[in-house]
């Protein structure tokens, strides 16, 4: 049996788009001699649908675009995902399709209701398992099962479907990237495979949607629960497995990307399908001189191509002259569209018309403030004019401790950096020179500053990064609570007001651009916390 692999990208709510896919990937599957198509989880609507699974009406139009896959699936089985509506019930459901028959239907039986997932709200899960015959174009036969995503991290379902006599297992997914998630979809995989002596296809996403991104990474593994075959991280892709003598056959495996290699091919991947599949004509980005800017600069570019990338430098009288210097010289260096426009007449204006309600009071974060905002209403004016989107550029120890301007540089439609702590930040830029220089090495080198007053570095109102990086990665990432961090070493003043200005600036993030997640845990989909909270420990 020749079983083809097809991680592809998908749009949610584009039913006809990916049903167009499906329908290439399979007839290219069947001209390259496979016997099963299988894609991933929900594949007609793409992943996550979310309240769109509220509507009847999509589950209608769901099923208009299946009946599309069982008119042209002559010769060939499609393992194929799409929400299902059963009287006033609702699943998460894999048909399986043949020369214009249902051939056999499963729904998913472990609804997944933690981190990003809400599946609970949406399904109802499914009471039995799966396990169709599949005839071989050789004439033999052989006993499939399926499972669907979070089934596969269970015994029961995998173990149900083998003591129903199924020989291999498929399972489609959605199955969102994080840093180490690979690893430990294969580890879970890997245990399925020795408790049930079956061979497992694994299949998944690849793309952005919103905030998720989807690595692909599809694999095979046999019997003895060793990786046979695996698909590239982050790109398209159709791998063909076969299947002798009761298990898989060793096929293709791609390389994993190593740790920055591969954060950073997940934020090109997530910023050019935000941009493409919400149809922007290109972005704009607020340089400053600094490595956060450069870096989402960066990333711009890779991700969508120079010409569709714009820079702006908004100069104040607190902008060092090395802050033009270096961002002139990138954009030379990328070949990007550059203009320079000072704030200071703006500035100017402001603090004059607003002279006689601050006389008596002593300059403040409000005039820094008050840069920041007319930036981001120079870039904003630019968007509407232009029908670019805003890129911001603030990072995720930034939205922990609120060293953003709510309606300033946190202005614009996506943050590219939102779930990348500032270490991480310069660790990328290394990362991204060391295949060409494109960052001048003096932003990497020089100490952060928001230059919104004389002499100004970020290390002025906030903890050392390494040290604020390491307590919020414990205190958001790992939940770890107040006094384990202390226990573990952290100086008591540093975890308290790391904690302390994370909890005060809950309203910010609820306000700020939606980004991509790269951690276990980012503020977005699975950070819930209230804005009004008596709790702090």
């Amino acid at each position: 049996m020749k079983i083809a692999l097809a991680q592809f990208n998908a749009t949610v709510g584009d039913l006809a788009g990916n049903t167009d896919q499906i329908i290439a990937l399979m007839e290219q599957a069947r001209a390259d001699g496979a016997d099963i198509l299988l894609v991933p989880e929900l594949a007609i609507s793409g992943y996550p649908p979310e309240d769109l699974l509220l509507r009847p009406s999509f589950y209608a139009a769901c099923n208009a675009q299946l009946d599309r896959i069982l008119d042209v699936a002559d010769g060939i089985t499609v393992v194929v995902g799409h929400p299902q509506q059963l009287g006033e019930e609702h699943f998460n459901a894999v048909t399986v399709v043949r020369d214009g028959n249902y051939v056999a239907r499963y729904q998913k039986m472990v609804l997944p209701n933690n981190e990003v997932f809400d599946e609970c709200r949406y399904f109802t899960p499914g009471a039995h398992s799966c396990v169709f015959e599949q005839r071989c174009h050789d004439g033999s036969t052989v006993q499939v099962g399926v499972l669907i995503c979070e089934d596969i991290w269970h015994l029961e379902p995998a173990a149900e479907a083998a003591e129903q006599g199924a020989q291999i297992l498929l399972v489609p997914n959605a199955s969102p990237y994080h840093l180490g998630k690979e690893a430990v979809r294969e580890e879970i995989v890997r245990q399925r495979a020795e408790e049930t002596g079956l061979p497992i296809v694994y299949c998944n996403w690849v793309g952005g949607q919103d905030e998720l991104v989807f690595d692909g990474a599809s694999f095979a593994m046999n019997k003895q629960g060793e990786v046979i075959a695996k698909s590239p991280s982050f790109t398209p892709d159709l791998a063909m497995l076969d299947f002798v003598d009761g298990d898989l056959q060793r096929a293709a495996i791609h390389t994993t990307p190593n740790r920055e290699a591969g954060i950073y091919q997940a934020l090109v991947l997530a910023t050019r399908d935000y941009i493409n599949k919400n149809r922007f004509p290109g972005v704009i980005i607020g340089l400053s001189g600094g490595i956060d800017s450069a870096l989402t600069l960066a990333i711009a570019v890779d991700a969508l191509g120079a010409d569709r990338v714009r820079a702006v430098m908004m100069p104040s009288r607190y902008t060092a002259q090395i802050s033009l210097d270096d961002s002139r010289d990138m954009v030379a260096r990328l070949g990007v569209q550059y203009d320079e426009i000072s704030i200071e007449p703006m500035y100017d204006a402001f603090t004059t018309a607003l002279a006689p309600q601050f006389a008596g009071l002593a300059a403040d974060t409000t005039e820094e403030n008050l840069q920041s905002r007319i930036r981001g209403v120079i870039l904003m004016a630019l968007s509407n004019k232009t029908g670019r989107l805003v890129l911001t550029t603030g990072n995720k120890s930034e939205m922990t401790t609120g060293y953003a301007t709510l309606y300033g540089d946190m202005a614009g439609g996506y943050a590219v950096l939102k779930d990348i702590a500032k270490t991480l930040v310069y660790q990328l830029s290394t990362y991204r020179n060391s295949l060409q220089a494109i960052i001048p090495e003096r932003i990497i080198t020089r100490p952060p500053s928001a230059e919104l007053r004389e002499d100004q570095v970020d290390q002025d109102s906030l903890p050392p990064y390494d040290i604020l990086d390491a307590i919020m990665a414990r205190y958001v990432e790992d939940n770890q609570s107040i006094a384990d961090i202390i226990a573990s070493g952290f100086a008591e003043a540093d975890v308290l007001r790391v904690v302390k200005l994370l909890k005060v600036n809950e309203y910010k993030r609820r306000q700020a651009a939606v980004g991509a997640r790269i951690t276990p845990r980012g503020f977005g989909r699975d950070w819930r916390y209230p804005i009004t909270n008596g709790y702090m420990a």
